[in-house]
């Protein structure tokens, strides 16, 4: 993953509603949720929720597809997991740490 991908999804979920949505996108899993089904969970108009579902998707972080009358977001796990594996990359130095390390603490 490149530098600047990092920054516009990093940027991306520097926002609260952006990261309440996405986590949300996240707990459900790969069956996704219409924007009002977010909407309503968040208790947020659901036009202020487009424009958040939209700079999640320019970020890689969502994606969506048409099903019928209804647009289905996801969170892409893949693009998730290449960040978070791009900001542990070199975590200690490349030693085992984290909890399943006996004893190991991360720097």
């Amino acid at each position: 993953m490149d530098e600047q991908t990092v920054i516009k999804a990093l940027a991306a979920l520097a926002q609260p509603l952006r990261l309440q949505a996405f986590r949300a996108l996240v707990a459900v899993g790969p069956q996704g949720m219409t924007p009002s089904t977010i909407a309503e969970g968040l208790g947020v108009p659901q036009n202020t929720l487009s424009f958040h579902l939209k700079e999640l998707t320019h970020a890689g972080l969502v994606t969506q597809e048409r099903v019928s009358r209804h647009i289905i977001y996801r969170a892409d796990f893949a693009q998730m997991n290449a960040l978070l594996g791009y900001l542990t990359e070199n975590c200690c130095g490349g030693s085992v740490c984290g909890p399943d390390a006996a004893g190991a603490t991360c720097c």
